[in-house]
């Protein structure tokens, strides 16, 4: 690989040991979330806890793989910066709808079209990037911030907000001593150890709780040593009409996500995202959806949980984030390996959370303090676009009362925050600042 003065940061091949450690940072930062899919999917419809943990190994496996496809690129696709891929959530209520009228099965065959569709129409949606000027990407990046934050706040308090012991001092005091020690390590320590404070605060923090007793390793003894995936495991696709048009609709709306994610990264990194990037970014999701479809996992996104690590790491290169994607498949092989990992307890993942989290909506402050909000129509854009984004982090059920497919597109604060930027932008400040602004996006310095 071309490691010369000339080349960018993104294409950077550290060390083994570098690539392995801030791997493993990425692959703990999104572990919780890549397992809550299968998690909530298996509940929902009441599957055995030997499917669960099936799902899950499948998840983690094709998670690796779809990591591996973004990060490294294969023909035409994959965008080649440091993006790990995961489940989207975007998809979870129309899945457990379809799976209780059609199975799991019936899931699969939605995913695999969608994924198609995908495939197929990520070129025609990358045009749509001119709509993405620095006042919408902005606008974006900080709702993803802001969207993922109850997320840290929930764990920060013990995952579960029915349990009695939610929000108790014990794990409100871990929660805030880890976020502390990232802060310390970030700080005082000097280079490598420094990019892995995060990593050196969940393992800390995780230390400091097993005498408490607040780590549960039961899952590590009973957990097989080795999980191979096999396609179809759950029976052959079955394809309904009104189930596949559902997950379509689910992929429109995680385009816009992972549009959204890429530009995110894009800034952070210093490599303006242009057409051509964001089509093979989107035929890669598409392709990793049908991968999923096949390989008894689920609809593949973005992960934005990790736009923050980059940005508080300050390590660019796309070979860490392929060396996490390498991790994730062995952990999908080796469910014991993976049930070390569940082991963190999610008080240590909250204080690591808010860190992480709040990185990514600085980073969308830092791309609005560029643009002029003077005799622009901007400060109406990022208003009433952050505030429609906040209306389900508020109420989640709001839109209760909507047909499903307006839920769909409604219920993530991220979506229907970027559709208002985009369409508020369009007719505040017009094409002019669109065609203006796709000139400026890159130069961040």
């Amino acid at each position: 690989m071309n490691t010369g003065k000339n080349s960018h940061p993104v294409d950077e091949m550290l060390p083994f040991g570098q690539l392995f450690t801030y791997g493993l940072q990425h692959v703990l930062a999104m572990y919780a979330g890549a397992v809550a899919v299968p998690l909530i999917i298996a509940n929902a419809l009441s599957l055995s806890r030997e499917q669960l943990i099936y799902l899950i190994n499948a998840d983690l496996f094709t998670c690796g793989i779809a990591t591996l496809i973004q990060t490294l690129g294969f023909w035409k696709m994959g965008i080649r910066i440091p993006i790990i891929q995961g489940v989207t959530f975007a998809a979870v209520t129309p899945m457990i709808i379809i799976g209780q009228t059609h199975g799991l099965t019936g899931i699969y065959g939605s995913i695999i079209i969608a994924g198609l569709v995908t495939f197929l129409i990520a070129p025609y949606f990358s045009r749509l990037l001119r709509f993405f000027p620095p006042v919408v990407t902005g606008t974006i990046i900080t709702i993803i911030g802001i969207t993922l934050m109850p997320v840290a706040v929930r764990w920060a308090g013990g995952g579960n907000p029915a349990a009695q012991d939610f929000a108790s001092a014990k794990f409100i005091a871990l929660s805030f001593i880890t976020l502390v020690l990232v802060l310390f390590f970030y700080r005082y320590f000097k280079g490598f150890l420094s990019n892995i404070a995060v990593l050196l605060g969940l393992v800390c923090g995780t230390m400091i709780a097993i005498p408490f007793e607040l780590v549960n390793f039961s899952q590590v003894t009973t957990a097989a040593w080795l999980g191979i995936t096999t396609p179809f495991a759950f029976g052959l696709p079955t394809f309904d009409f009104a189930s596949i048009i559902a997950m379509v609709l689910v992929m429109l709306v995680v385009m816009t996500e992972t549009t959204g994610d890429c530009i995110a990264i894009g800034e952070i990194i210093d490599r303006p995202i242009n057409q051509e990037d964001l089509s093979r970014c989107l035929r890669a999701d598409g392709f990793s959806t049908i991968l999923g479809g096949i390989l008894n996992s689920f609809p593949y996104t973005a992960f934005a949980q990790n736009v923050g690590l980059v940005g508080l790491t300050r390590v660019r290169s796309r070979f860490v984030v392929a060396a996490a994607g390498a991790i994730l498949v062995v952990l999908g092989l080796f469910p014991k390996l993976a049930a070390v990992i569940a082991a963190i307890p999610s008080p240590v993942l909250g204080g690591a959370g808010i860190a992480m989290f709040g990185m990514v909506a600085a980073s969308g402050i830092k791309t609005l303090s560029k643009i002029s909000f003077d005799s622009t129509h901007n400060i109406m854009v990022v208003a009433i676009s952050i505030g429609v984004g906040m209306i389900t982090l508020a109420v989640p059920n709001f839109y209760h009362n909507f047909p499903s497919w307006a839920q769909v597109i409604l219920h993530s604060g991220i979506t229907a925050g970027s559709i208002t930027a985009i369409v508020l932008n369009a007719v505040l400040n017009g094409s002019a600042n669109t065609t203006a602004a796709a000139g400026q996006t890159g130069h961040s310095h």
